[in-house]
């Protein structure tokens, strides 16, 4: 056995240890949020038990898929439909939202399209389901973000919405006043893990590339494209979403229009 694959195999040893500390800091998780009166105790446990289900599942289903090119395709559609799912739910609080649904499309489908056209990547379910949901992660993250943020911002300053209405600006424009610079906070989290890779945070696609017996440079290289993709896909993703919400194209449907 290669030096490489001994220190992956070190790394985190599978043994019921593991399963402990695992098991352990996510009680531990759910006793601060409890302590601490954060309200989504019960959403970690839930949360903690679903990946651990998840997991196991995708492990043993993801061996068959990756060797079939239709089967790849199917799973990063459910990928995505998951993803549409859980951005909806957070952001106007309904099962599925056309437009935010559009928007995890939208900030996706590019990267995805270029790297196809341009060659990058082989069609090889290995490659193509980790790029493509590590860019799904990116924009749900991003789109649910901000899509939050917009819409309190909407309600909670519903008075300066109608001031700058006042004022002769557009609904679009008065909405966007309010909400854009909430939304562009969604970006931070993305900003600073790639300002601060290689100094605060070693990402796991560097590390496995590392471990794997690939140069550093050749590590450097993909990570810096994971990073920079991500900035793109969570850019456009919070763009939409931001256009969406000064459109009143996405709002809770429990909630009138800030200007109606």
């Amino acid at each position: 056995m290669s030096e490489p694959m001994i220190v992956a195999a070190s790394l985190l040893p599978v043994t019921p240890a593991l399963g402990g500390v695992v098991a352990g800091l996510l009680l531990a998780a759910v006793l601060v949020a409890a302590l601490a009166h954060l309200g989504h105790g019960r959403g970690i446990l839930v949360a903690g038990v679903r990946a651990a289900l998840q997991l196991l599942v995708v492990s043993a289903v993801i061996t068959h898929v990756v060797d079939r090119w239709w089967a790849t395709l199917l799973f990063v559609a459910l990928m995505y439909a998951v993803a549409a799912v859980t951005a909806s739910g957070r952001v106007t609080g309904t099962r599925v939202d056309v437009w935010v649904a559009l928007t995890l499309l939208a900030a996706t489908l590019p990267v995805l399209g270029l790297l196809a056209a341009t060659g990058l990547i082989p069609f090889d379910g290995l490659v193509v389901i980790p790029i493509a949901g590590s860019q799904l992660g990116g924009a749900l993250t991003a789109t649910v973000l901000a899509g939050r943020r917009s819409l309190e911002e909407l309600e909670t300053r519903r008075g300066e919405v109608e001031a700058a209405l006042s004022l002769g600006f557009s609904d679009r424009d008065a909405r966007l006043e309010i909400c854009r610079p909430a939304a562009s906070g969604a970006l931070i989290p993305a900003l600073d893990q790639t300002r601060t890779v290689g100094l605060v945070t070693l990402p796991g696609a560097f590390v496995g590339m590392l471990l794997g017996g690939a140069s550093p440079v050749d590590a450097g290289a993909v990570q810096l494209f994971v990073l920079v993709a991500l900035l793109a896909t969570e850019a456009v993703a919070v763009a939409a979403v931001l256009e969406c919400v000064a459109r009143g194209l996405v709002m809770r449907p429990q909630t009138n229009s800030p200007t109606s």
